[in-house]
């Protein structure tokens, strides 16, 4: 699982580079999304900080309609795996049933969760290994000073 987490470090996802669709056939585009704040949160259905983080991105995702997030399921054996903690956490964002390339086309991740925050003007904020919450991004989102660490590149 290390070496799984140990993605190989490259260039973060630039702007309008990536193309995720979803589980339901839809695509997300980075340039499509512009004009909102945009998480793309990769996460696994065994990892318990990814799940009790969910329903933190739920929040931040329905309290501002500048908002949005795309969970990235990753390192998983079956795709009922991700169904159904989707379904227990009752989560309404669009979730990608991804993979380690997909992983790694974002950049280095040092576990899960991992979070990658992209401006309204498609610039990338930075990058989140662990659990984040709703206070913590609205924190970022505002440019508090307490927030510049949580977000690195």
């Amino acid at each position: 699982m290390a070496l799984l987490l140990s993605l190989c470090p490259v260039h973060a996802a630039l702007a309008d580079e990536w193309n995720l669709k979803d589980k339901d056939g839809v695509h997300h585009t980075l340039a499509a999304e512009r004009g909102k704040w945009v998480l793309v949160n990769f996460w696994a259905p065994w990892c318990p900080p990814c799940l009790q983080e969910m329903p933190e991105l739920e929040a931040l995702q329905q309290q501002h309609r500048d908002v949005r997030v795309i969970g990235v399921a990753v390192l998983y054996r079956k795709n009922q795996e991700v169904l159904d903690a989707v379904r227990q956490t009752s989560v309404s964002y669009p979730i990608v049933l991804g993979n380690e390339d997909i992983a790694s086309d974002f950049g280095e991740m040092r576990g899960m969760p991992a979070s990658f925050l992209y401006s309204p003007s498609g610039k990338l904020v930075g990058h989140h290994d662990g659990p984040l919450t709703q206070a913590g991004i609205e924190q970022v989102m505002t440019r508090q000073p307490a927030s510049a660490e949580l977000f690195t590149h």
